[in-house]
């Protein structure tokens, strides 16, 4: 049930290049948090220069203006373990399918429960599921 916000340059990257980018966002989902395969909803927002603010080497990681921001809100529970395989698979993927920098890769996830979910209608459809169920 991840939901997922991309956001980057509106110059860097063309149509074709984001469909790339969401298909591995999704495939390093399933494989890693282990995610329904239709429980696929993500945001590209693209924006000015003017708009887009980041440091080029924070944490001795030199970033360039293909800079990727994933955000990926998701329900609490994985591994430590989960979340790094996921930087590094999703990273990985991205460098050789489009082809990126992996420094240009920035990903940053936000847990929360099952309460603060509604796909539609209203409900809080996530409530009613069996306990286990993704």
């Amino acid at each position: 049930m991840p939901f997922i916000r991309v956001s980057y340059l509106e110059s860097q990257y063309e149509v074709r290049q984001l469909n790339v980018i969401s298909k591995a966002i999704m495939e390093t989902l399933i494989q890693h948090f282990h995610v329904p395969e239709d429980d696929w909803f993500q945001v590209f927002h693209a924006h000015k220069q003017e708009e887009f603010y980041y440091s080029s080497h924070y944490l001795n990681v030199e970033r360039s203006e293909g800079l990727l921001f994933i955000h990926i809100t998701c329900k609490s529970g994985r591994t430590v373990e989960q979340k790094t395989c996921l930087y590094e698979t999703l990273a990985t993927t991205l460098s050789k399918a489009l082809p990126m920098r992996k420094e240009d890769v920035f990903i940053v996830l936000a847990e929360n429960e099952y309460a603060d979910w509604s796909f539609g209608n209203g409900a809080a459809q996530m409530l009613h599921r069996t306990i286990g169920e993704a």
